[in-house]
């Protein structure tokens, strides 16, 4: 193990590892205890972002052993900024991209890609087993239709890779897998198993008919674990290579937007958060096992769940978001950084002078009833648009995706009075923030708080070294509050992207 020759060893300065497994890319957060703010950060890689392998329209996939080799990359580097002495870390806690599938056999080996939250493949499994199986079973006891999420992607492979199927030790989600590779040992919690469609909430356990209707055996799922608790200890030979003391509890994983929620202190029925990275979520908690009837929004046990203090996150998902803006940004605008685009998104006024994209190319849209309808730019006009409107047209029609989503959330009975989200990602830019406040007309609170950092405070709550949440929070300081402003014409211009949404909507097809 290396030496740290500029540190005095102090064990009760004690520190905490955040990990967060992003589509795009891994960032690791060292955060001190006391006082609950990150000492060093890392991104990896640094500029270029993960692909999304898509070897077939409608599939998207990425390898857990790129994961795997860029955790260890990423904390490798994170130790060599000598901010910080790596022997004081106490706890690790873990992040990751939601309902992705990860196969492993018995030495712990991946026997294939992992199929990814946006991969559309499985839709079909979802419809005939919630057809099966019955929308009242589904939604009173898993609050969801299967859908496009971990259980029906298994069902895909039982179905079209047996050789997988066959070999498979077992199954977890992209974060189960790094916790595996730290310790060698698997686990999963009550939210997890939600995240999956594998849990009934009514009767508190492994849901018998998900089993049953696919054939699997419940063996294939790892142990359960207190999602707050330990979940393995870091094994000798890991600690040695990167440079960490051996014995270190991963203490806490959990989904990416429920990971959010609580970075954001949103734990408490009617506290909302919101993040706009890759994909763009709202994320509602609820005292009560909420569902839609048309599975347009998805509900999951919370981070505090418990069957006897039920806390729900009512989750609605657009899959299209920063991956727009990204994509419009290598096409379009290369040489320019998001800070860039957003200047020159200030030149145009709002409305963008006609121009409206709906951005959704990015598979099935599960608050679109699962219909791939693409993404659109309309009223195009090569003699008054140029890419400055496109980089403001791209962020109010992402504007408006929330909004269309939130009112999905308002029909189920939520209402929220404030947002909150971290100053990141999408959240970053001023013009799309203010748009965001404007076109839902609910004011957003911006935090500095990141998912590596979430995911660190998380992993000090799992290892008892904060005595609840409330505690691991009591430095959390509001940065920003955006209000709507009423002096431009966003009600009347989302309006007009309904109508055109309407129209994709009623063309479109549910992926097949």
């Amino acid at each position: 193990m290396p030496t740290f020759a500029l540190f005095t060893l102090n064990y009760n300065y004690m520190l905490l590892l955040g990990i967060d497994v992003g589509t795009s890319s891994i960032k690791v957060s060292v955060v001190d205890v006391d006082t609950q703010q990150a000492i060093a950060s890392v991104q990896y890689p640094e500029t270029e972002e993960n692909k999304v392998i898509t070897p077939f329209p409608g599939w998207a996939e990425q390898a857990p052993d790129l994961w795997w080799q860029q955790v260890q990359s990423a904390i490798k580097k994170l130790i060599t900024t000598y901010s910080f002495n790596p022997l004081n870390i106490a706890a690790i806690g873990i992040a990751y991209q939601m309902h992705g599938l990860v196969v492993v056999d018995e030495n712990h080996n991946p026997l294939r890609n992992s199929i990814i939250w946006c991969d559309s493949r499985a839709v079909n499994h979802g419809e005939k087993a919630f057809n099966t199986i019955g929308s009242d079973y589904s939604l009173n006891h898993l609050l969801n239709s299967p859908g496009n999420f971990t259980a029906s992607k298994w069902a895909w492979v039982k179905e079209n890779d047996p050789e997988s199927y066959n070999k498979a030790s077992k199954i977890m989600l992209p974060g189960d897998y790094i916790a595996l590779r730290l310790t060698g040992t698997s686990t999963t919690s009550i939210p997890a198993l939600s995240e999956g469609i594998f849990w009934d909430f009514k009767n508190n356990r492994i849901s018998d008919k998900v089993l049953e209707y696919f054939g699997f055996d419940a063996s294939i799922l790892p142990d359960i674990h207190p999602l707050f608790g330990e979940h393995g200890t870091l094994k000798k030979d890991i600690a040695q290579k990167l440079g960490l003391k051996p014995g270190i509890p991963v203490s806490y994983k959990s989904g990416d937007q429920p990971n959010n929620a609580l970075s954001l202190n949103v734990l408490e029925p009617g506290e909302v958060a919101a993040t706009a990275g890759t994909s763009g979520v709202i994320y509602a908690v609820s005292d009560q096992l909420v569902y839609d009837s048309q599975s347009r929004i998805n509900t999951f046990a919370h981070v505090n769940y418990t069957p006897q203090n039920p806390r729900t996150g009512v989750l609605l998902c657009i899959n299209g978001t920063g991956i727009l803006n990204n994509w419009v940004r290598q096409n379009m605008g290369i040489e320019l950084n998001y800070e860039d685009m957003d200047t020159l998104s200030k030149q145009i006024t709002p409305g963008s002078e006609g121009l409206k994209i709906l951005p959704f190319g990015n598979g099935a849209e599960r608050f679109l009833s699962n219909k791939i309808i693409g993404a659109h730019f309309t009223h195009l006009d090569f003699n008054l648009h140029n890419r400055n409107h496109v980089f403001r047209a791209v962020q109010e029609g992402i504007a408006y995706s929330f909004r269309y989503g939130l009112d999905i959330i308002r029909s189920n009975g939520i209402y929220p009075s404030v947002i909150r989200a971290g100053k990141a990602n999408m959240f970053q830019s001023d013009v799309f923030t203010q748009i965001f406040a404007n076109a839902t007309g609910v004011p957003v609170e911006l935090y500095y708080n990141d998912g590596s950092v979430g995911a660190a405070l998380g992993a000090g709550i799992g290892a008892g070294i904060y005595a609840s949440p409330k505690e691991a929070f009591s430095n959390f300081t509001l940065q920003q509050v955006i209000e709507p402003t009423y002096t431009h014409p966003y009600k009347e211009l989302y309006q007009e992207w309904l109508e055109l949404l309407n129209q994709q909507l009623n063309q479109s097809f549910i992926q097949s």
